[in-house]
């Protein structure tokens, strides 16, 4: 592979100007497509062959209400008053409502046939359906909605809104956002000392970013993806392509100033440092196209969808990085550096003390590292997960849920739908009604409603807990029970409590599997990347630690409430239940990516005659600081994400965040090298039935080869 990607790093140097205009033409093209092609995101979360799923297809199909986005406009009463004192204003209200664009009915909570008001009659809400799925309503159409809203509040009415009308689809380019890529960009500039380096790395990630988010929103014209895909995407590639380039570039400068002439620096870059990011690359692709293990198609497409993004951050990094560093030849050094020619990188004091203090106390190293991480992960054996998310603090949703809420009870913003087939299907509804009604956490049962056809019959149950309470996923269990031995028809649980439990019970059993399976995938690959079976199993043991303290420490801030306010957290409660398993495949494959890189030139060293613990220390004052560098960019992006970010990323962010600092700072700089120094040379111990295996050579040992000036033959006597 060193060869190969040595030949391409060659041939991007001779071809830089064509490499550069087509990767730019490929950008320009990808704007395009996503202007013309693209499409709506879903923020829909369901699985098919569920049975809270086929029970919302079912319902569909008999009662014909569809997936149609609404908005559930609140009217309180001012105190001591009741909402009929106030029948103009409302009517009013619901008429605006009818009138705006995409609208397709808007109900009055005060219509005698079918009033929509609690019982003492001060609270009401007015059902806006649109004519749209969920995530494709407008801003403009929001505005309008919150305009005839605003009218009926300087009537003297408070009036707020939600449901999925209300939910907006995240956006990627926040200003937060922008503090991470600033940070990242700093840490550049100091890594390098020079801004136009940072600013050319910053610049190739980008357009592998571009590239990829346009490619996914080209996607959403031919098939529904979900709201948080591209957000996910952009935050991972960004992060990857940035961290790429910089170990392509940090390798050239070395090259340089060891005295090589452009060219060669360029495919000896590739071919070394770019054997190790397109493994590093390949084991997080396995990572992401994993999640397809879970069956869930939503997750599926997200993992997919970041793979895709991955792949063009690696090809960015092997391709046009080596172009543009052609282009700019010597000026990627600083201008003392560029006065000096044929100079080794002076021995770094502090990292080569820290690597040696580590080696030489590696027990009490080993043993600390593990403790505390242990520690830190202590919270996940009280994890819990949900779909239901909270709306954000201080919106009108938020408010709205609250006089629900205060009116209705607290599970009236968390129905549960029974729906029932089979001839007679109102009659058996009303009669599995009646033992449903004497359940401990039921506050309202609702008459049955027979579908057009008679053949089906919905029941709405109304919980006494709060949609995303144990309670209340606890009675979704005990109605799928109470029900199965319904006689006269076939009876299904649905409504967002139960497509929530259905998922998180997916997930749980899809995750042990997932592990295994990724793990066992990244185990050969590292196999065959460092020729040993202590090595890889240092590496995973590591990433086990990573994981546990990464959610043990989003479990404490997000689902405990402790340093809540630093995030900018607006309420505690369950993870989004998609946060473990995204966590455990996008940690694994960058915690693979610094193991790679880290433990690469170790394991040169040791290639090249060197000690054990010698070894040890020379990778680690080699590769270090720009793991180090890579951790701290890596960290600033994701963290970028976390406190102003969306429900659904913020929660991910921060896991990221937490896991790509303790990964790097303490098993990568401290867990590892312990371990290695540990055990010694049996660390790169293979067994012979194992040697048969190909080598990857990442470290570019076969470029020798290609340095050395080729002998010429013996003339041969004639005669």
């Amino acid at each position: 592979m060193a060869k190969l990607l040595y030949r391409l790093g060659r041939g991007a140097h001779k071809h830089r100007l064509p490499v550069v205009l087509i990767w730019l033409l490929v950008l320009i093209g990808s704007g395009v497509g996503a202007y013309a092609l693209g499409g709506e995101t879903s923020n829909a979360m369901s699985i098919p062959g569920q049975e809270s799923t086929t029970a919302l297809e079912r319902i569909e199909q008999k009662f014909g209400s569809g997936d149609s986005a609404s908005a559930r406009v609140v009217v309180k009463a001012p105190a001591n008053e009741k909402l009929p004192q106030h029948v103009q204003a409302i009517t009013e209200l619901v008429n605006d409502e009818s009138a705006l664009k995409g609208v397709r009915s808007a109900t009055n909570p005060l219509d005698p046939a079918a009033p929509s008001v609690n019982k003492d009659v001060n609270v009401g809400y007015s059902t806006v359906t649109y004519d749209v799925k969920p995530g494709e309503v407008t801003d403009e159409q929001r505005a309008d909605l919150l305009k005839a809203v605003e009218k009926a509040r300087n009537a003297g009415l408070t009036v707020e809104v939600t449901g999925t009308a209300m939910q907006e689809t995240p956006h990627v380019g926040g200003p937060t956002e922008a503090i991470g890529v600033v940070l990242a960009l700093v840490v550049l500039a100091l890594t390098y000392g020079s801004l136009v380096t940072a600013g050319m790395n910053l610049l190739t990630a980008a357009i592998g970013v571009g590239i990829g988010t346009l490619g996914i929103t080209i996607a959403t014209g031919f098939m529904d993806l979900q709201s948080t895909t591209p957000v996910l995407a952009s935050m991972l590639g960004l992060a990857v392509g940035i961290d790429y380039a910089l170990f392509i570039i940090n390798r050239y400068r070395q090259e340089l100033r060891r005295g090589s002439d452009v060219g060669h620096a360029v495919a000896t870059a590739v071919g070394t440092a770019g054997s190790a990011v397109v493994t590093a690359g390949l084991t997080v692709v396995i990572a992401l196209v994993g999640l397809a293990i879970a069956g869930i198609p939503f997750l599926t497409q997200m993992g997919v969808s970041a793979a895709a993004t991955i792949v063009v951050a690696v090809l960015i990094a092997v391709t046009l990085v080596p172009a543009v560093l052609s282009m700019l030849g010597r000026r990627v050094l600083t201008r003392k550096e560029r006065a000096e020619t044929a100079v080794e990188p002076k021995d770094r004091g502090i990292i080569s003390g820290w690597a040696k203090t580590i080696t030489r106390n590696r027990v009490v190293a080993l043993l600390l590292s593990v403790v505390a991480l242990g520690i830190v992960a202590i919270p996940v054996a009280s994890m819990d997960t949900t779909l239901i998310q909270k709306p954000p603090a201080n919106s009108t949703q938020e408010r709205a849920d609250q006089i629900l809420a205060q009116g209705f009870g607290e599970g009236f913003n968390g129905p549960i739908i029974v729906l029932v087939e089979g001839d007679g299907a109102a009659a058996t509804a009303t009669k599995a009604a009646e033992p449903i009604a004497k359940m401990s956490d039921v506050a309202l049962v609702t008459p049955a409603q027979p579908s057009p056809d008679g053949s089906a019959a919905m029941v709405t149950v109304i919980p006494k807990s709060g949609p995303d309470s144990t309670a209340t996923e606890q009675l979704v269990a005990d109605l799928r029970a109470e029900l199965s031995t319904l006689d006269g028809g076939r009876a299904y649980v649905t409504g967002a409590t139960a497509v929530s439990v259905d998922v998180a019970t997916s997930l749980d059993r899809a995750l042990p599997i997932y592990l295994a399976v990724v793990v066992g995938l990244a185990l050969v690959l590292l196999i065959l990347v460092f020729r040993s079976l202590l090595v890889p199993l240092v590496g995973v043991l590591g990433f086990l630690l990573t994981i546990g303290a990464s959610l043990g420490a989003t479990v404490a801030v997000f689902q405990w409430g402790w340093l809540a306010d630093a995030v900018n957290l607006d309420s505690t409660g369950p993870l989004i239940s998609l946060t473990p398993i995204l966590v455990i495949g996008i940690l694994f494959g960058l915690a693979m990516d610094y193991q790679i890189f880290l433990v690469s030139r170790m394991h040169e060293a040791h290639h090249r005659g060197a000690a054990p613990i010698t070894a040890i220390t020379t990778g680690f004052r080699q590769a270090a600081p720009v793991v180090v560098a890579a951790a701290l960019i890596m960290f600033s992006v994701f963290a970028g994400f976390v406190p102003a970010g969306e429900a659904t990323v913020k929660s991910i962010a921060f896991a990221l965040a937490v896991g790509i600092f303790v990964d790097a700072f303490v098993v990568r700089m401290v867990l590892v090298p312990a371990a290695l120094a540990l055990l010694g040379e049996r660390a790169w111990w293979l067994p012979k039935w194992l040697r048969w295996l190909p080598e990857l050579d990442v470290e570019g040992t076969a470029l020798d080869e290609l340095e050395k000036p080729k002998e010429k033959p013996e003339p041969v006597a004639v005669g």
